[in-house]
């Protein structure tokens, strides 16, 4: 089980490494808010009709309550925060500070879980830090003018998503994790409805094209769907601290298919960062017990 956690992570962010990409795409022609409610939309109605074909759902009002609580948190306020962000900013500002999600994770795990900061997984997050400044130019990005408050948004997302991280893993543990997905995915919709509601009135939609539909749909279904069970899956069986690690081999991947699909280069710079986000996934990945505390 420890191995499918971490293969589920692994998985989930390798996913979302291909997510900016695609965002930067989409929210030229829809609204941030907008693109967050019909990815929760369609996120829902596929995790429904799969417990529906695998016997129904067993949560009460409470279990009820508490995912769709974590969900306005993680997919409300989080994901919200990330589109808004990436449109006011850029693909690379936003894979650069939303890579400091597992910095939150960690230390959300230690306040609210009583998780131990393990000497090897803090190693290991520097570690990967530094791949990520590597792989991702911070000298590509852009500071000031509107650019500052998308980064703003960006930070916030990157602190919201980490507190997320570590609260639906209380909850996994009463309940199933596709169905604190769902729930969780409805909780989003709280926030993201209202806000698209403005939106369409007051920017409205672009041309919807083939390429913009097949974009929602990859964001949907499997960037919500399929990634985010993925990840609370890997959350309900493994420490906030180790799954923290696994975030980033979002970077590398974002970065490696950028190459493939815009034809953006990866020079020297991406492969040490490569090495070194590598070297703490190793690290992390193979700790069991506390060599140490810090």
């Amino acid at each position: 089980m420890r191995t499918y956690g971490i293969l589920a992570g692994l998985t989930a962010a390798s996913i979302w490494g291909g997510m900016y990409v695609v965002s930067k795409v989409v929210l030229d022609i829809i609204p941030p808010f907008t693109l967050v409610s019909i990815r929760l939309i369609l996120g829902i109605g596929c995790l429904a009709l799969i417990l529906a074909l695998r016997g129904g759902f067993r949560a009460d009002k409470r279990q009820m309550g508490e995912a769709i609580g974590v969900g306005f948190i993680g997919f409300g306020i989080s994901i919200g925060l990330q589109f808004l962000g990436t449109k006011l900013s850029t693909a690379v500002n936003a894979a650069l500070v939303t890579s400091a999600s597992p910095i939150f994770m960690v230390l959300f795990g230690v306040w609210l879980l009583g998780e131990r900061l393990q000497l090897e997984r803090v190693v290991a997050l520097v570690l990967a830090t530094l791949g990520v400044i590597a792989v991702v130019d911070p000298g590509q990005a852009l500071i000031g003018g509107v650019a500052f408050w998308g980064n703003m948004a960006l930070f916030g997302a990157a602190v919201t998503w980490g507190l997320y991280s570590v609260l639906v893993k209380l909850v996994s543990q009463r309940l199933r994790v596709m169905e604190v997905s769902m729930y969780a995915f409805i909780g989003g919709l709280f926030v993201s409805i209202p806000l698209a509601g403005v939106e369409i009135m007051d920017i409205g939609l672009g041309e919807i094209t083939t390429t913009v539909i097949l974009g929602v749909l990859y964001l949907g279904l499997v960037s919500t769907a399929l990634a985010m069970y993925l990840w609370n899956k890997s959350l309900a069986l493994l420490e906030a601290g180790l799954v923290s690690v696994l975030f980033f081999a979002q970077p590398i991947v974002g970065v490696g298919l950028g190459a493939i699909f815009l034809g953006e280069p990866m020079g020297l710079a991406f492969w040490i960062g490569a090495f070194l986000i590598s070297t703490g996934l190793i690290i992390t990945t193979r700790s069991k017990s506390p060599l140490g505390n810090v």
